[in-house]
Formats: C-alpha cells, structure tokens, sequence
C-alpha cells in the first residue's frame, strides 16, 4: 500500500492502522471468494480480522465502500494488460504468440480476481457507475491497444479499411472479459480448460489480422 492512508473522518492512519485496515481488506476478499456479496456482513468482515465493526467503520463507510477499494487496487493491476498488447507484431509467428499471450493474460487475470470481478460486473450491470469505471478501466486498457494495432494494420493495406478498428477491438475485448468470467462455465459443455486457450487465440488472431494464425 503507498500514499497516505486516512480514516473516514480525514485522520492520517499510521502504520498500526494501515496494517488494521489491510487486513479487513483481506479478509473480505477471503469473503467475496466463498460467500455471495450480498451476504457478507460488516460484523463478519471484523470477526474474522480479530477486531471490530467500530473499527472497520474508521476506514470504510460499508462493505460496499470496502469492496471498492478493493476493486481499485485490482483495476491498478489490470492496467498492465495493456503490455500484453502495445507494440507487439502482428506479423507472422509474432502474431500467434502476441494473441496466445493476450488471451493467457486475460484468463490468468479473470481466475485470480474471479471474486471482485463478480462483483464488479454486478455493481456495473445495476448501474453504479463507480464499478462501470473500473470494469472499463480494465477493458480499456487492451481496447485502446487492440485499436491501434488494427488501424497500423490498416494503413499497412493489410485489414478491410471499411472496418472500425474500435468495433473490433471492442469486440475482442468483449468476449474475452465474457469466456474469462465463465471459464468454469464451459466444463457443462464438454469444453475442457485446455481446449479454451486456443480456441479463443484462434478468434483473437483472426479478429486482429483476418488470417488464421500460422503453425
């Protein structure tokens, strides 16, 4: 944790309380993991970090405001997808690779956030802006890169030039937030984990560059 941590009425906690208020957050992770959100209770959260609802209320003004704070440490971290993408070729054997390791980083991303994300896209769907900003500050981060790599393509004369390059990236990410958040979905259709990752490179590669990807 970096910066100045405050409680709700504006004090600077020290480091006795940033470690207090680490551990709620911590512990209600633990919570979102194993209990649906609506269920978790402040009393609970205290309980289970050996401290108090009082105590939990000079950091946070409820669970929900909790959860966000948690959300926003994980958006911090999403943002790094965004690597995944910038830069990279599309050319070649680079294009294969550069799509297997999106949709890696995707899924890798959804499974150890699968909790927050739930709750995120729950907020987001009811309409809280607060979870649409960071549930879009996650998927921007790879669209805005996606985007560019298909307008590069085409000005290269290499992509449809009546296409949107923000339409399918768009797309892209789209689906790839959807399959990440039902990976365990699939097992219902006879999809075992091992055939999803290269399926969903295949789509990549072909959204991005219209050509199959290259053995």
């Amino acid at each position: 944790m970096t910066g100045q941590v405050r409680t709700v009425d504006g004090r600077v906690a020290g480091r006795r309380g940033q470690a207090t208020r680490q551990k709620l957050l911590d512990c209600l992770g633990e919570m979102l993991s194993t209990s649906p959100y609506r269920d978790v209770k402040v009393i609970d959260v205290a309980r289970k970090a050996g401290t108090s609802p009082a105590t939990f209320y000079q950091y946070f003004p409820d669970v929900e405001g909790a959860v966000l704070e948690i959300a926003e440490e994980m958006a911090k971290e999403g943002a790094g997808l965004t690597d995944l993408v910038a830069g990279r070729s599309w050319a070649g054997k680079s294009g294969a690779q550069a799509a297997e390791e999106i949709v890696e980083g995707f899924l890798s991303f959804w499974r150890k956030h699968d909790a927050t994300l739930r709750v995120v896209d729950l907020g987001a769907a009811e309409g809280d802006k607060r979870f649409y900003k960071i549930r879009m500050k996650i998927l921007n981060a790879v669209t805005n890169s996606l985007t560019d790599a298909v307008k590069e393509l085409q000005a290269k004369g290499r992509y449809d030039k009546d296409v949107s390059p923000a339409a399918v990236a768009g797309a892209i990410v789209a689906m790839l937030a959807a399959v990440a958040g039902h990976q365990k979905g699939f097992q219902s259709w006879g999809v075992k984990q091992a055939e999803l990752k290269p399926a969903l490179t295949l789509l990549v590669h072909l959204g991005i560059t219209g050509r199959k990807p290259p053995k």
